[in-house]
């Protein structure tokens, strides 16, 4: 099973549209996590329209038609692990703690908000990852989604992909 990880879409505020390469994954992936902060429903629409399935929750930027469509945590039994998503998860320090607190019956955590792509693993064995964002590289040298894959109730292949560098907006940051 081959999934696709992705969060901070941010259209059309950061972006007009999604990355030509994360949209030529989409055919390719059996599930589409995104973790929030979509910012609009018409990205919520285009993924779901093009995705055989899609688990996906609402981030702080999202506000009451994504809220209205998508829950603040979702999960899902994947290839026999057990996935959680989710946008927010606090501070980086302590995190692995926290999350396997917060989450002791997930094998997985995708999770968003900081733009800062992450693959770490608590002392319990939960998987963290945060695939960055396709559209906002913000203190980060590219853009990013994930790709993984799960066989034989494994997580495998988690692969960070970096976007290509395109100009920022005229008048931005």
């Amino acid at each position: 099973m081959r999934l696709l990880l992705v969060s901070d879409t941010h259209l059309p505020r950061r972006a007009k549209e999604l990355p030509a390469p994360l949209l030529a994954e989409l055919p390719r992936a059996d599930v589409v996590l995104h973790a929030g902060d979509w910012a609009d429903t018409a990205a919520l629409d285009l993924l779901q329209s093009r995705s055989r399935r899609l688990i996906g929750v609402y981030g702080d930027n999202d506000g009451p038609g994504l809220r209205a469509r998508l829950p603040e945590v979702a999960r899902a039994d994947l290839g026999g692990l057990r996935f959680g998503v989710v946008h927010e998860t606090g501070p980086a320090r302590g995190r692995e703690a926290r999350c396997a607190a917060r989450f002791p019956d997930l094998d997985v955590l995708v999770f968003g908000h900081s733009h800062i792509p992450w693959d770490t693993t608590a002392p319990t064995g939960l998987r963290l990852l945060n695939p960055g964002s396709p559209t906002d590289r913000r203190r980060q040298s590219h853009c990013t989604y994930m790709t993984a894959t799960v066989a034989g109730g494994r997580l495998t292949a988690v692969e960070l992909h970096r976007l290509p560098r395109r100009p920022a907006p005229r008048g931005s940051r």
